[in-house]
């Protein structure tokens, strides 16, 4: 009896806090963090499983291809690491809110974007197991390849520190829910890239993130603004935030 009653607890307690999920992913901030949210999974497949995968087809780059795939994911890793560790502790200690880290990471986004385009064959992601042989608008170069890698890891750590930091802040008594719902749209969104990537060729696979990236660095600016201007209307200081 008392085993039946504690279950049909964790059951409703449950049930609740599905409902309060559902109902916190309809409010304004949440809807619009959600475009931002969406990006970050576009490029954490791109980045993730994509990009290894063009860096290995390419034939040019010779017995060392495969091999570059592990190298590429270390540097991932440094400029994981590297923008987590400093705009981390930055965050703390910005009179400027989060905006500029989030401009920064579409910045260097974009910059590795349009490297990546000019370096990888466009049908690199799609090529056969032998690989392909064609080139882009140069010819592919290793060392923009890594530094292409380590520009990614970097543009998504600025992301992920500051949409993590903004729904802390604006959910500190639903951060459940709030974080649930990241999980779940980012999650969603990388299925998706994984589903695509195997039939688009790399321009447009890039097209897409550049897009949902542009929409999604407006909706997260329009957020921290709401963000700011609710605590200038309490009287405290914008780098309480």
């Amino acid at each position: 009896m008392l085993l039946s009653r504690s279950a049909q607890n964790k059951m409703t307690r449950a049930l609740a806090a599905f409902k309060k999920s559902i109902k916190l992913s309809f409010t304004q901030e949440m809807m619009l963090l959600s475009v931002t949210t969406a990006y970050t999974g576009l490029e954490l497949t791109f980045f993730s499983g994509v990009y290894g995968t063009c860096i290995g087809a390419v034939n040019r780059f010779g017995s060392e291809a495969k091999s570059l795939i592990g190298l590429s994911g270390i540097f991932i890793g440094v400029g994981e690491i590297l923008g987590g560790g400093i705009f981390g502790l930055l965050s703390k200690k910005s009179r400027f809110g989060r905006n500029p880290v989030v401009m920064l990471g579409i910045v260097v986004h974009f910059l590795a974007f349009y490297l990546i385009f000019l370096n990888m064959p466009n049908d690199a992601p799609i090529a056969p197991m032998e690989g392909t042989d064609d080139t882009a608008y140069m010819i592919p170069s290793k060392n923009v390849a890594i530094f292409c890698s380590f520009l990614l890891g970097l543009g998504d750590s600025c992301f992920n520190t500051q949409l993590l930091s903004i729904l802390g802040f604006l959910y500190s008594e639903d951060s459940a829910p709030a974080f649930a719902i990241f999980k779940f749209v980012q999650s969603i969104c990388a299925a998706v890239a994984y589903f695509y990537s195997n039939y688009f060729l790399l321009q447009w696979q890039l097209l897409i993130m550049v897009v949902v990236g542009f929409f999604g660095t407006i909706t997260f600016f329009l957020v921290e603004w709401k963000a700011a201007a609710a605590l200038a209307a309490r009287g405290s200081d914008y780098s309480s935030i």
